[in-house]
């Protein structure tokens, strides 16, 4: 069997390396995404209050100017606060009449003045679109949904050979157990090490073996995550019969939209703290800040989501309550964890992916595993070839 999962690891090793070494590498990148946007842009991503604690504008007020701005888009998402000192973040959906030049705007919360516009991920747009650009080769080779499904396989292979690596690190078995013999955890401790003064070769092979050990909790983690950002029917289709999930979108398939008048924005948003807190109350957690609202009009609902004290992530909470668009009553609730394990699982592993939790030592965690990434696959391909040359060169002897 040993020989088999050899060779298995080996050619998905190969056949990984790139990718890897792109997802790897930029994913280093966009653990700063945000301070790297702010130091090469701060027109555009940084505001400065007008005077000491000025309030900023009233969000959906913003959200009136920017659809007054551009009339050919339909915003149906609002975002109801940003982090001090940052500008706020508009999409800019378009109807199929309409195409429009953007597809993100970036607004003065405290002025209402637009600061810049781009369209998400085309690098031809210059700096602005610099780390979009970076993300878009870091999710799918920037080649748009055939990248994202590669990646996604990608994932799953990278899935099932954080098993395959680990297992190749285990000691062999003993044929025959004799009174002398090591116990088993003191036979695999080689594993874990380095050897320093055993040449090159053993020095770039230790590297990848106890590498791999080392980050294998993050290695899986980023692997599998992967899987659920790229191809979420195939993690759904795996998580779901073994845990449980809060059933949003079995709700909302059920739902029927009514043709009547919607409430309007500020009623929504009224409508969604009011359940929210009443679902506060009834779930026993700490409301941090509002969010966003937003308005599914194929689905005929609102979604208002808040950071809580359920979220894992420290900016863009999750905690949701649906409601129907028309008659305000809530139809469907998502906490990101403390409810369903399925749902905490999928917060924990998304937030440890994006770094999005634990400020900024975290986040040189992650830069610095981007980059490990990135050499364990270096690594990889170094071991195969050394071992390729000796074959080659035991051939011609």
């Amino acid at each position: 069997m040993r020989p088999f999962l050899a060779a298995l690891h080996r050619y998905a090793g190969l056949l990984m390396a790139g990718f890897l070494i792109v997802a790897g590498l930029t994913g280093s990148l966009l653990a700063w995404k945000d301070e790297l946007e702010g130091a090469l842009l701060p027109g555009v991503f940084r505001v400065t209050p007008p005077a000491p604690g000025a309030a900023p504008l009233d969000a959906l007020l913003l959200r009136e100017r920017v659809a007054t701005h551009f009339p050919q888009a339909q915003i149906s998402y609002a975002p109801l606060s940003a982090p001090a000192g940052h500008s706020m973040q508009f999409y800019l959906p378009h109807r199929d009449d309409a195409p429009l030049a953007s597809d993100e705007v970036f607004v003065d919360p405290y002025t209402g003045a637009i600061l810049g516009q781009r369209r998400w991920g085309e690098i031809s747009e210059g700096l602005i679109n610099l780390l979009p650009f970076i993300e878009r080769l870091h999710d799918a080779l920037a080649l748009g949904d055939t990248g994202l499904l590669v990646f996604g396989l990608i994932a799953m292979l990278w899935t099932v050979d954080c098993f395959i690596g680990a297992a190749l690190t285990f000691p062999a078995r003993l044929k025959q157990r004799s009174p002398g013999a090591k116990p088993w955890l003191r036979r695999w401790r080689p594993s874990w090490l380095l050897r320093r003064h055993g040449g090159r070769y053993k020095l770039v092979f230790d590297l990848h073996r106890a590498g791999g050990l080392w980050l294998w909790a993050m290695l899986l983690v980023f692997a599998w995550s992967g899987v659920a950002f790229n191809l979420y029917d195939v993690y759904a289709a795996v998580m779901k019969p073994i845990f449980p999930h809060q059933p949003v979108e079995e709700v909302l398939a059920a739902h029927s939209p009514s043709s009547a008048p919607h409430l309007d924005w500020p009623a929504a948003r009224a409508r969604g703290r009011v359940l929210m807190a009443g679902l506060a109350d009834q779930q026993h957690f700490l409301i941090i800040e509002e969010n966003a609202l937003s308005h599914e009009r194929s689905l005929g609902v609102y979604s208002y989501k808040v950071r809580s004290s359920r979220d894992v992530r420290e900016q863009k909470g999750l905690t949701t309550v649906i409601f129907d668009a028309v008659s305000g009553k809530q139809l469907a609730t998502w906490l990101p964890t403390g409810t369903a394990s399925g749902d905490t699982i999928r917060s924990w592993i998304s937030a440890l992916h994006m770094a999005s939790m634990w400020g900024w030592p975290f986040k040189l965690l992650i830069c610095a595993m981007g980059m490990a990434v990135a050499g364990l696959s270096v690594t990889g391909v170094l071991v195969w070839r050394r071992k390729r040359q000796g074959q080659a060169k035991a051939k011609r002897a």
